[in-house]
């Protein structure tokens, strides 16, 4: 393993809450500290290799968009500041720098909140078998990555070990009342709306992402991730062409070798060749570099 890859944070002074896909998440009493590692999970499995930097590129993206989008919902961050943490991190600077945040506690609630653009991935599966998504009727003779007519929300339930799986809304609606339901759908959609026409304008197409949302108080704040190359499937936008898969700026190839390896998708996965881990930092990285408009550096 390069020395630049974090598979898993060690902080034996700090009580660990949980160590999920990607992030370790340490319980600082009234505060939380989520660490983005260098895992990288597909099809809900834990992969052996780590792909360099990825956890920095993950915090700096969730970092803009969690500022991009504070008109449409507040969310959990509190600071990525290393020094004004408190908590006495700045001690262990050079593991977390670039890599953490300070949130709020939540409760988080148990839907993946998808949202889709485009006819991609298990959409473009089910289209072709049904043709609808997530029981969502869509116009017949669509192709492969079509623009939808509207975006669409295609919720699922969360699961830490396993695949998720889809739900309708009206499962939502049992889960969490329709009043949170019906909040969290349309904040999702706006959020996913302003983002997609932002990104558009520095040559990437988000054709779908997925949202975790969470009750702070009694409110609902947006909390994980947002917009990154990991919750997020991104497409270069100049070489968009309807009918096939797109030219990709998340972790699509790593999706794409998996899908080709022969893996029957249950643990344990495969490692991944050399240039496969070589070749995802910089599909991570040209996202960041197209969407805050900056890099690492």
């Amino acid at each position: 393993m390069p020395a630049s890859v974090v598979l898993e944070t060690a902080l034996p002074d700090l009580k660990l809450m949980n160590r999920g896909k990607v992030r370790d998440i340490y319980d600082l009493g009234e505060q939380l500290l989520i660490v983005a590692s260098d895992r990288i999970s597909a099809f809900d499995c834990v992969l052996p290799n780590g792909i360099p930097e990825k956890g920095r590129v993950l915090t700096r993206m969730s970092e803009f968009w969690f500022g991009f989008t504070a008109e449409i919902t507040k969310n959990h961050v509190i600071s990525t500041d290393i020094a004004a943490m408190g908590h006495g991190l700045s001690g262990h600077a050079d593991m977390l720098e670039g890599r953490s945040m300070l949130v709020r506690k939540a409760d988080p609630l148990p839907v993946e909140c998808v949202v889709r653009g485009y006819l991609a991935g298990s959409g473009w599966r089910d289209y072709r078998q049904n043709g609808s998504v997530c029981g969502i009727k869509l116009p017949q003779g669509m192709a492969q990555s079509s623009k939808l007519p509207e975006p669409i929300f295609t919720p699922a339930t969360k699961a830490q070990t396993g695949h998720d799986e889809n739900i309708s809304e009206a499962a939502v609606v049992d889960l969490l009342g329709s009043e949170t339901a019906g909040a969290i759908r349309e904040r999702s959609i706006a959020i996913y709306t302003t983002a997609a026409e932002y990104a558009l304008s520095r040559g990437l197409i988000i054709a779908d992402t997925k949202f975790e949302w969470g009750l702070a108080d009694g409110e609902i704040i947006l909390i994980d991730e947002v917009l990154t190359p990991d919750s997020s499937r991104f497409w270069d936008a100049e070489a968009y062409k309807p009918g096939a898969e797109q030219q990709s700026f998340d972790k699509q190839d790593v999706r794409d070798w998996l899908e080709q390896s022969g893996w029957d998708k249950t643990p344990p996965a495969p490692q991944l060749p050399p240039e496969i881990i070589t070749q995802a930092p910089e599909q991570y990285l040209e996202a960041l570099r197209r969407l805050p408009g900056k890099g690492l550096g």
